[in-house]
């Protein structure tokens, strides 16, 4: 189907229209940007030092993605409060999530924002 209008084709050029060549390249900029933030936050955790410390577990939450056709992926989150009240959250996986109880004090071990574990200390 030709669109003698322009919509579709350009009188002057046999091609994709304009419209189809913006929404391709904000597609594709996205899933670039997005691999990129991810290289970085991954670079950057492998610079961050190894580091332990007292924590207790204050909170846990899980949140969804998904559904509508397609599976559903569950995300587990723990916060921690350390010693000097600081309060970090990190992601981890289902085994640790299901684990883990609010008020569970021990060693944890962290290197930037990648979860190692928790050491627990039995009271």
């Amino acid at each position: 189907m030709i669109d003698q209008g322009g919509l579709f084709f350009h009188d002057d050029f046999f091609g994709p229209p304009w419209w189809f060549l913006l929404v391709a390249g904000i597609i594709i900029a996205v899933i670039a940007f997005t691999i990129l933030k991810g290289v970085a936050q991954w670079m950057s955790n492998n610079a961050s030092p190894v580091e332990t410390v007292t924590a207790t577990v204050i909170g846990k939450r899980t949140s969804t993605s998904g559904g509508n056709n397609t599976s559903v992926t569950t995300h587990y989150y723990i916060t921690f409060q350390f010693e000097n009240q600081e309060r970090r959250e990190f992601a981890v996986s289902g085994k640790e999530y299901g684990m883990l109880i609010e008020n569970d004090t021990g060693l944890l071990t962290y290197q930037g924002t990648r979860y190692k574990g928790l050491q627990r200390r039995l009271m």
